[in-house]
């Protein structure tokens, strides 16, 4: 479908295929921002091993069950589509090693290939914040935090993020997702000392940024860290009032209806893609070349998607919700 519709819509098309990925570090820095803020309600509690590792697995039970569900479903529709789609997107038949390594998140880390398309970011995301509850609960000083992370942050976004050998590992990723932490410690930590030096570190960070960049620009460095800025200004900023335009109300009834869901119509999205290209190939219509019918395939999709996870959302992320230790 990206093919043809790339006759319709070549330079939009190209640009998302070329920047489209730049999404992820807006991702990362808002993650790092909201785990943050999740995690130093245990700022001041006295470190257990036990501790850390009931946070880890909670996080780890937080996000299982629609994954599951939605790589179940994936395996299916990639099933299907095998019958009629010789792609390297579709992939190979699924083995239950693969399938086991997905359950654990570990699927990049032993080099196996990624059921669906957006397992891969599950797994990093669980990876970071892991990492960064090991990191809050375990050190009683703050300041000395500020300054692992923000070496971290640069290690990682001036040499790990730059080698895909490490892209199966947090270190890959640190950089960003370390931002949106201090965008967090900056803003809302209750020491103002705290805050300033994450303030800081913020700054010197964007220098060291703009400094590296006299040897090689790297336009996602400059995006995360102007994401950042951002969440210290308007990170704590209300949703305006409901009330006057209709149109504004809706919107806003819409995003709080879509937040709570968005999680599901990211693992089930691709799924969704397996089936429309499948049905695309099956039926001969890509034999027509028609930009504008797979444009209406790839909408088709997207509202397939959004009803899918709705029901995944209300079947198995809010009952899973009471998986707790």
């Amino acid at each position: 479908m990206a093919v043809d519709a790339r006759l319709v819509l070549p330079g939009l098309i190209t640009w998302l295929f070329e920047y489209g990925r730049y999404a992820v570090q807006i991702f990362l820095v808002m993650a790092g921002y909201l785990a943050a803020q999740s995690l130093t309600r245990f700022a001041n509690a006295k470190f257990s091993g036990q501790h850390v590792l009931r946070v880890i697995i909670n996080r780890y039970l937080r996000l299982f069950a629609p994954y599951i569900a939605a790589l179940i479903f994936t395996i299916a529709c990639a099933w299907l589509a095998r019958f009629w789609v010789n792609d390297e997107f579709v992939g190979e038949t699924e083995t239950l090693a693969q399938f086991v390594a997905h359950l654990f998140f570990l699927q990049g880390i032993l080099g196996l290939d990624s059921i669906s398309a957006g397992a891969w970011y599950v797994a990093i995301d669980w990876q970071l914040y892991s990492v960064l509850a090991i990191l809050l609960i375990s050190f009683s000083s703050y300041q000395a935090l500020i300054w692992l992370i923000s070496m971290m942050a640069v290690s990682s976004l001036l040499y790990f993020n730059r080698s895909a050998q490490y892209e199966a590992y947090f270190i890959y990723f640190i950089g960003s997702y370390g931002l949106g932490v201090l965008a967090y410690l900056a803003k809302n930590f209750t020491d103002k000392k705290i805050q300033s030096l994450a303030k800081l570190a913020l700054i010197a960070i964007g220098v060291i940024i703009a400094v590296s960049s006299f040897q090689q620009i790297w336009m996602r460095n400059f995006l995360a860290w102007f994401v950042a800025l951002l969440l210290l200004v308007w990170g704590n900023a209300n949703y305006p009032s409901a009330s006057g335009s209709p149109l504004k109300a809706a919107a806003l009834s819409a995003i709080a209806w879509a937040s709570p869901r968005s999680y599901c119509a990211f693992l089930i999205h691709f799924a969704f893609i397996l089936l429309a290209n499948t049905i695309y190939i099956a039926s001969g219509l890509h034999a027509h070349e028609s930009g504008i019918l797979a444009i209406s395939l790839m909408f088709g999709v997207l509202t397939c998607s959004g009803i899918a996870a709705n029901y995944l959302y209300r079947w198995v992320e809010v009952p899973s919700a009471k998986l707790k230790i």
